[in-house]
């Protein structure tokens, strides 16, 4: 956040937008006008206590004075300000976001929320359109709806340009329509609850690596079960589990609990815990160094730890040599589609064409308020080489949010082509549906 949005500055602007004097907001909270002027210019700390009384004789809710509680509010006045034509005479004020949100702190309550309702119909139609566009339950879906429409159109014209139909072909063609409109009704009520699910917390969804993913997100990426010397069967932890529908996502669970077991052993959760506490920034491979284990071991083992308590925020990203993500865990701000080819910038692939090389990368989002994260890459053989055996390579990537000042060597990064508002990318390889992205906003 800007470090303009100071609350002096919002308590004045407030004040005047009221028309009211420094001297009566001063006697109204029971202070004198000149501490309240060395506050009012930011000169002076205000309290907690003087604050919530500042925003009661000002009639605003306290969090809109103090210093910092704004931040999600002067980020989403950002990203509307970063979608105006930067060609027209009328440019937002981005300078000025500080004072608009403490003289009127209503019209920008309201123009955040719009702003975030709009990110969030934005998203649902990148989600619509890359399943539409990759997803094969959807084609065969529609491809069912298509051959019942067909037929009955077929039949009906049959029985419309006939005037002598012999009465048992007749009533074979009347079985018909009536078998085919069956059909249609079932596969469009199936289509259309299916477009519905847009989320990935349900059951029987169309694939079993969704299946997986769900259930891993229901429980927050973490087995707690697996944990500690005394961890139980992988065959008896997945017993009774309805969630996994399909034998075949019962079966990518497995492959992945035994994964995370090993991780677990060869890093246990106090003491990778005990070190991320004493040294948030520790990087991964100090820790990999550490503990005597393999990056990519360090890697997944970052990623799938309990999130909270003042730890930093993972997500990951996981495929193989083929480029296909085959493991994920999403983090807010790096978007990642869930069918189809990925951006192929991705430090991620980088990895891929340079095994055993770890890559720290500084990532920007290519997007209207863009987010910057850190990646770390690495790629490596799944298991030992064997002479004569074609090597199975693994690339993973590690994310956490950049809080550090922006750099000017970040890469820039989407999340596929085809819902990527940037079209001057030289990676590009296919036309987006979205809207060319306008330069973005000082972060």
């Amino acid at each position: 956040m800007s470090k303009s949005v100071l609350t002096g500055t919002r308590i004045r602007a407030r004040r005047m937008a009221l028309g009211m004097r420094q001297a009566d907001l001063a006697r109204a909270v029971g202070m004198s006008p000149s501490y309240l002027n060395l506050i009012e210019h930011n000169r002076r700390r205000a309290t907690p206590e003087v604050v919530s009384a500042l925003a009661g004789s000002l009639d605003v809710p306290a969090e809109t004075l103090t210093e910092g509680s704004g931040g999600a509010m002067v980020q989403g006045l950002r990203a509307v300000a970063a979608l105006s034509d930067p060609g027209t005479a009328a440019v937002p004020e981005v300078e000025r976001i500080d004072e608009f949100l403490g003289r009127f702190p209503g019209w920008a309550a309201a123009l955040a929320s719009a702003h975030s309702r709009a990110e969030g119909l934005e998203r649902t139609v990148e989600h619509l359109s890359d399943r539409m566009t990759h997803d094969p339950y959807l084609s065969a879906a529609l491809h069912e709806i298509v051959s019942a429409v067909t037929s009955v159109q077929s039949t009906a014209a049959i029985l419309a340009d006939t005037d002598d139909i012999d009465p048992v072909w007749q009533r074979k063609f009347h079985a018909n329509i009536l078998q085919d409109s069956v059909r249609l009704a079932d596969g469009a009520e199936a289509l259309v609850s299916y477009l519905d699910s847009t989320g990935a917390q349900e059951t029987g969804l169309a694939a079993p690596q969704e299946e997986l993913e769900a259930w891993l997100a229901a429980r927050g990426y973490h087995i707690a079960a697996l944990e500690g010397d005394t961890a139980p069967d992988i065959a008896q932890l997945l017993s009774g589990e309805i969630d996994l529908a399909s034998k075949a996502a019962r079966d990518l669970a497995a492959q992945w609990l035994i994964r995370y077991r090993a991780d677990a052993q060869a890093l246990p959760l106090d003491a990778v815990l005990s070190a991320l506490h004493a040294d948030p920034g520790i990087p991964p491979d100090a820790l990999a160094a550490r503990f005597n284990a393999p990056l990519d071991a360090v890697l997944r083992r970052l990623a799938y730890l309990p999130q909270g308590a003042g730890l930093p925020r993972f997500g990951l990203l996981i495929c193989d040599r083929s480029g296909t993500l085959t493991a994920r865990r999403p983090i807010d701000g790096f978007a990642v589609p869930r069918f189809g080819g990925a951006c192929p910038l991705w430090p991620l692939y980088q990895a891929l064409a340079q095994p055993y090389a770890a890559l720290r990368t500084p990532v920007v989002t290519a997007a209207r308020v863009p987010q910057r994260f850190i990646a770390y890459s690495y790629a490596c053989a799944r298991g030992p080489a064997q002479f004569g055996v074609a090597s199975v390579v693994d690339a993973v990537m590690l994310l956490t949010p950049d809080s550090a000042a922006p750099t000017p060597d970040a890469l820039s990064v989407g999340p596929s082509c085809r819902i990527c508002a940037r079209h001057t990318c030289p990676a590009r390889r296919e036309p987006s549906i979205l809207a060319d992205m306008p330069g973005p906003l000082p972060v």
